[in-house]
């Protein structure tokens, strides 16, 4: 089993593709400036000595160099010893509704990533409980099945966004069978759903499935995303705002928030309904809610001791950045006649 104590250096990675982005920019740039100067044969006799490959190994090491740096910061770590333990928990299934919609910015940042805060925040919250993912607009998915492992939680959440589902809608009660279908444990206890929507249906009858699933035990929790008076949908290409969603006479659509349908799903699964806004997302109601409920005993196996193994990933940075110290960027004689990095004479 390998773990990460500081996940969240793994997101610094991203930084890779902009290195060899910038990288072969400037070399596209040099190569037209040179050019400016007089023809290429000559330019590159003037200067014999000058490498055209050994820039990019450089930049190659380097680059190793730096994501073996990170995934030491990221603290990897490989479980030593499994023990199996008992635990008295809850397993809470969160569906999140992904439809463009979620982009709405009426709660800051917009929609969807204020629903990712606040379910980073509840696992924060959580200690013996398991918990599940789906996400849904006119289909539904399971992202992550149930598990007592909120760093994959945290890890899969992370990359939740609009795109992943390509059937537009809210099928809020294909959500619900799903989550039905997806609770490990039949028993009809210590079983939640919690539903987070701006509450605009368009595909099925959501109470109907809600009234199947609370005859199962299922308590299901709602929280609205959004606000009641509505806001276009916005457009972003690349990150840029290029717009906004435009109905067939060309005016921007609005998405409101629909509180009706949601308070009556929390009735009918005997749960609560929460209306998110920028101070106040309804975490600790829906916190003591889950605390309240009854717990069931269940087996887990898990890693009880973890060796550290990032002095590894230390040791290869140093590694790659003392080869990429010792690459000159000219040419020696020796190495143009070994020919090591494959240049043409």
């Amino acid at each position: 089993m390998i773990r990460f104590a500081q996940i969240e250096w793994l997101f610094a990675l991203g930084f890779v593709p902009i290195a060899f982005l910038l990288f072969f920019m400037f070399r596209i740039w040099r190569k037209k400036a040179l050019s400016r100067l007089g023809e290429t044969t000559v330019i590159n006799r003037l200067f014999p000595y000058v490498s055209r490959t050994k820039p990019f190994w450089k930049l190659i090491f380097f680059v190793l160099a730096y994501i073996s740096a990170v995934i030491g910061l990221a603290g990897p770590q490989i479980g030593t010893k499994l023990e199996e333990s008992k635990r008295k928990g809850v397993d809470i299934i969160i569906a999140i509704d992904v439809s463009n919609s979620m982009n709405a910015e009426d709660l800051k940042p917009n929609r969807l990533e204020r629903t990712k805060q606040l379910i980073s925040r509840l696992l924060d919250k959580l200690k013996n409980d398991r918990v599940g993912l789906i996400v849904f607009a006119g289909k539904s998915y399971i992202q992550l099945p149930i598990t007592t492992d909120y760093a994959a939680a945290k890890l899969v959440l992370s990359a939740i966004s609009t795109d992943i589902i390509p059937i537009q809608g809210t099928a809020i009660g294909s959500a619900i069978e799903l989550a039905q279908q997806s609770f490990t444990e039949k028993d009809k206890t210590h079983r939640a759903l919690i539903i987070i929507t701006d509450g605009e249906n368009h595909e099925d009858d959501p109470v109907a499935s809600v009234k199947k699933a609370a005859q199962e035990g299922i308590i299901i929790h709602t929280i609205g995303m959004g606000s009641k008076d509505g806001v276009p949908i916005p457009i972003y290409q690349h990150g840029i705002r290029i717009g906004f969603f435009k109905d067939r006479d060309k005016q921007n659509v609005v998405t409101k928030l629909d509180e009706t349908i949601l308070k009556e799903i929390a009735v009918a699964g005997n749960g609560i309904y929460i209306h998110a806004t920028n101070s106040d997302d309804g975490l600790n109601e829906i916190s003591k809610n889950i605390d309240r409920m009854e717990k069931k005993e269940f087996e887990s196996r898990q890693y009880a001791e973890y060796e550290d193994r990032f002095q590894f990933f230390f040791a290869a940075a140093l590694l790659f950045l003392l080869i990429e110290f010792l690459i000159s960027e000219k040419r020696s004689k020796l190495v143009e006649k070994i020919n090591l990095f494959g240049e043409n004479k």
